[in-house]
């Protein structure tokens, strides 16, 4: 198929992403949530584009190419979007970046230096904070800096096979728990980490000691 990305006329396979033509031809958009060659969830929307003719924008993880196509991956409007979408993730993202000697590994802090959002002017009445865990031996956890994209939940169940994780609560309380919000203490874990390799904000890590 024939689509213009950004200015740039391209031919990608038929059934491809927005998502997928891009990276075919070395254009980024940035995403949380997306784990390459699983099924797309959409959950973030960071990796919202404009699309010529679309009333609104569209998640490029998981909207096909059409013939003909004409998109738009860092158009004002885009820009906008992923600022206020960024700042709405660090509302509920009560980690301590400041304090945090590994936040260059955190995509989210990194996505909100890069489109220069500053602390959020959203109010809420009770900050989401839960005390880091360390009772698993093999993986530690810090749900104050979960930000739901539940990589974590699909990197467990569709690539470990071990469906250890889930989604609990709703609205604002939820959170990815354990069984039925138990620590997370199954030996399933040792010599894992798939989990830990998909988290993009730091939530999930190895312990000090293993």
């Amino acid at each position: 198929m024939k689509l213009t990305i950004d200015g740039k006329k391209v031919k990608v396979r038929a059934g491809a992403t927005i998502l997928e033509a891009a990276e075919a031809n070395g254009i980024e958009i940035p995403t949380l949530c997306h784990i390459k060659d699983q099924p797309p969830t959409g959950a973030c929307r960071i990796c919202v584009v404009e699309v010529a003719g679309s009333r609104t924008l569209v998640g490029s993880c998981h909207t096909p190419v059409s013939e003909g196509m004409v998109i738009y991956t860092n158009s004002p409007k885009v820009v906008a979007a992923r600022r206020v979408i960024v700042e709405l993730m660090l509302t509920a993202h009560t980690g301590d970046c400041v304090n945090d000697t590994n936040a260059e590994n955190c995509l989210l802090h990194n996505l909100a230096s890069d489109y220069e959002v500053g602390a959020p002017r959203f109010n809420v009445r009770a900050p989401r904070y839960y005390p880091a865990e360390d009772s698993n031996p093999y993986v530690c956890r810090d749900l104050s800096k979960c930000i739901l994209c539940r990589k974590c939940i699909r990197a467990c169940s569709d690539i470990a096979g071990k469906n250890i994780l889930s989604i609990a609560y709703r609205g604002f309380r939820s959170k990815v728990v354990a069984g039925f919000d138990e620590p997370l203490v199954s030996e399933a874990c040792r010599d894992c980490g798939i989990c830990i390799e998909h988290c993009p904000t730091g939530a999930l890590s190895t312990p000090a000691k293993v």
